[in-house]
């Protein structure tokens, strides 16, 4: 989350004023992101969070807004939008759409332990089961395609080193755009790192930040996962983190014979998102006041790390 457009006092009194929610007390931006403005907002009848869509297309919100009443409706903790008195969830303000969400109890872990891990495969199963047959579909505008482009233009800036690693990724996105895997799928987070749960003590109690969800492999949003809660200090997988992450998401959703057979793939496939989406980040905010642009070298390191996995997923006798 951060802040790229700044709202005043009065412009957010003026704005809640649809809302039953009482006198505005105070609020502040949320800093810490690449996409959305996002602010706390404290009520007299409770704190709420206010993000203003920064980036994507408008035509998308109508899809997110029903995904997270859907997982709300399935019990999952999400920031699922507000209705106002009128009953309208969507809303604009300093020109940009807006949504007020309730603010969840907890806070992020920097450093997980399995038990985190575990509920976190648990609730990320959760919601792919929630959605898998909810007819919700959205095409991520981060998939195979833009990958494809995007890595075909840092080849040509990639040193020898990293090309040798990045070349074999080119072929398998070709490979995989013609003719995908028949893996299962659902609607992905897309980006459930540690800054995107809450934890209140071990109690997993928000998912937070969908506006990267789409229709997808089931497997590659638990790739997305384990990519950035299971990494120990030298950026390779901690296996007693990763085991637990995985047999929590397969106690309720089991894996199949099919992703067993691509994980190590669709790992690769997740850090090689990251690498090129920071990369993008770094080339448009790089500099930018208020924007926190994450270093792109860390997932070109665990790209070199994965060249030999020892990570296998759990299967059902």
């Amino acid at each position: 989350m951060s802040v790229f457009t700044e709202v005043g006092h009065a412009e957010l009194e003026a704005f809640l004023s649809a809302f039953a929610l009482g006198r505005l007390l105070e609020h502040q931006g949320i800093e810490g992101g690449s996409e959305n403005s996002n602010f706390f907002v404290a009520t007299e009848t409770g704190d709420f969070v206010l993000t203003l869509v920064e980036r994507g297309p408008v035509a998308d919100l109508p899809f997110f807004i029903a995904l997270l009443e859907r997982l709300h409706q399935a019990d999952l903790p999400v920031p699922y939008a507000l209705p106002d008195r009128a009953g309208q969830t969507l809303h604009q303000l300093k020109g940009r759409p807006a949504l007020l969400q309730p603010r969840l109890p907890g806070r992020h872990v920097e450093q997980p332990d399995p038990s985190h891990c575990q509920a976190v495969g648990q609730a990320l199963a959760r919601l792919h089961l929630a959605t898998a047959q909810s007819g919700l579909l959205r095409e991520s505008d981060r998939g195979l395609l833009w990958m494809q482009r995007e890595l075909q233009g840092r080849l040509v800036q990639a040193d020898s080193a990293d090309r040798e690693q990045l070349l074999p990724l080119a072929g398998l996105l070709e490979d995989w755009h013609a003719c995908p895997p028949d893996l299962p799928q659902a609607v992905l987070h897309g980006d459930l790192f540690r800054d995107n749960v809450l934890f209140d003590g071990h109690h997993l109690s928000g998912l937070i930040d969908f506006y990267n969800a789409a229709s997808g492999w089931a497997l590659y949003d638990v790739a997305i996962c384990v990519n950035d809660w299971c990494l120990n200090p030298r950026q390779q997988l901690d296996p007693a983190r990763t085991q637990a992450l995985l047999s929590g998401y397969a106690s309720l959703r089991p894996f199949t014979p099919l992703e067993a057979q691509h994980w190590h793939a669709v790992l690769r496939l997740a850090a090689l998102r990251f690498w090129l989406s920071r990369q993008a980040a770094a080339d448009q905010f790089s500099g930018q006041r208020g924007v926190l642009v994450k270093d792109p070298q860390h997932f070109l390191a665990l790209l070199g790390n994965f060249q030999q996995i020892d990570s296998s997923l759990p299967l059902a006798l």
